[in-house]
């Protein structure tokens, strides 16, 4: 055999280099830092999630108020009014709230130098909705039996209801217009309708913003909102009828359980829609409070959240001598993490803030981090104090992750 064909035999033969283990678990921590970018990326989107976004209401109008509880004193028009030159071509007749047949108040306002016209005496408000000569205003007190909530969607805070609703005064009550500001009547069946009594039974859709800061323990109110748009509170005020505020038996709400039922009634201004809108509105306020099921609550967020933790720390038992095992134990458990997390996003609507959630998955993300670090750490020390370093990680690292989840939890 010639010298060539022996050094090509021991070519060959020679075995093909394998990257050392160090350069695999190199390899594995880049990985890694690259999960941790995506990571922070999903962090900046959730803070910056509906920034701006549907917590955002409509300032007040900056002369008064838009809504006035029941106890504040709005303006009477029981009250002397400042005397008002009344014009003297115009007869204005004296009217009282129950004469349904005296005409609507805008038909008797004036306009003598164009504009927006207005009553020419008799009142205290200079809204063309107000009733000249009005009297006493009619107090109604309002009652609702509310039979059932169906179709409670957290996500987008709407929700179905089926009541009764009914009003009664001592004196006749005017016509009235009943007006849900935050929904819509899918039906309206009258069960009595007398000058002093009217009951009706209602189904409608309606609409409550959520509340999400203590999610998964979060506890949200069902709002019913009733207003009467035609007449002001010169005419008619309404009185919750709190004794008669109630439940139908076996109320429940699917998947909640109920907290409270409340009931009030507010004197509601609008922001000046023209000059002069000065007329304040009647406006009764039906409230169903209800929360979750803790234990549910604990099991479906809390009790994941922990295990991923848990899982994540056994690695920090794995021997320095098995640093790639190590190195490759963290990335399944941040994939993991993440993917829940985004399946919980998915349940809520868009939110300015953090919900408690979402403060216990950045416990989790912390808590992966300093096992992810405790690791890095190897392969900047000397060969000799790994084993040093690795003792201090498994008996940091444990303890700062339970304190990082417990800050989480509760904070």
């Amino acid at each position: 055999m010639s010298i060539e064909q022996v050094s090509r035999v021991s070519c060959l033969a020679r075995p093909i280099a394998m990257p050392s283990k160090k350069k695999r678990a190199l390899r594995v921590i880049a990985i890694q830092l690259l999960s941790v970018v995506v990571v922070a990326f999903v962090a900046f989107g959730m803070l910056h999630r509906g920034a701006g976004g549907g917590d955002a209401v409509a300032a007040p109008h900056s002369a008064r108020t838009s809504a006035v509880a029941t106890d504040t004193q709005a303006p009477s028009p029981a009250s002397d009014p400042p005397p008002i030159a009344p014009a003297a071509s115009v007869s204005v007749p004296n009217t009282t709230a129950g004469d349904a047949g005296s005409g609507d108040p805008i038909d008797l306002a004036v306009a003598p130098d164009g504009g927006v016209p207005s009553q020419p005496s008799g009142t205290v408000y200079r809204s063309p909705f107000a009733k000249p000569n009005p009297g006493a205003p009619v107090r109604a007190k309002v009652a609702m039996l509310l039979n059932s909530i169906d179709d409670y969607d957290v996500k987008s805070g709407t929700f179905t209801a089926d009541f009764f609703l009914s009003l009664t005064s001592a004196q006749p009550m005017p016509p009235m217009n009943l007006q849900f500001p935050n929904g819509k009547l899918d039906n309206k069946e009258i069960l009595a309708d007398k000058p002093t009594f009217r009951l009706y039974r209602m189904t409608g859709s309606f609409k409550s913003p959520p509340n999400l800061r203590n999610y998964p323990f979060d506890a949200q109110e069902l709002r019913i909102v009733i207003e009467d748009d035609l007449r002001g509170i010169d005419q008619i005020r309404f009185t919750a009828d709190k004794e008669r505020t109630q439940l139908a038996r076996g109320f429940r709400v699917l998947g909640w359980q109920v907290d409270y039922v409340e009931a009030r009634s507010l004197s509601q201004a609008y922001p000046d829609r023209f000059e002069g809108d000065d007329l304040y509105y009647g406006r009764y306020i039906f409230t169903l409070g209800i929360e979750r099921f803790a234990t549910s609550a604990a099991f479906k967020v809390f009790v994941p959240a922990f295990v991923i933790v848990i899982i994540s720390l056994l690695g920090m038992w794995v021997g320095h001598e098995h640093m790639e095992v190590r190195s490759n134990s963290g990335a399944p458990m941040l994939a993991g993490a993440v993917l829940f997390h985004f399946a919980l996003m998915q349940e809520l609507p868009p939110t300015s803030y953090f919900t408690r959630a979402d403060k216990v998955m950045l416990g989790v993300y912390f808590s992966l981090l300093l096992g992810m670090i405790s690791t890095w750490w190897m392969f900047l020390v000397k060969e000799e104090n790994i084993p040093i370093v690795f003792r201090v990680g498994r008996a940091v690292v444990p303890i700062i992750s339970l304190a990082a989840m417990v800050i989480a939890c509760f904070v």
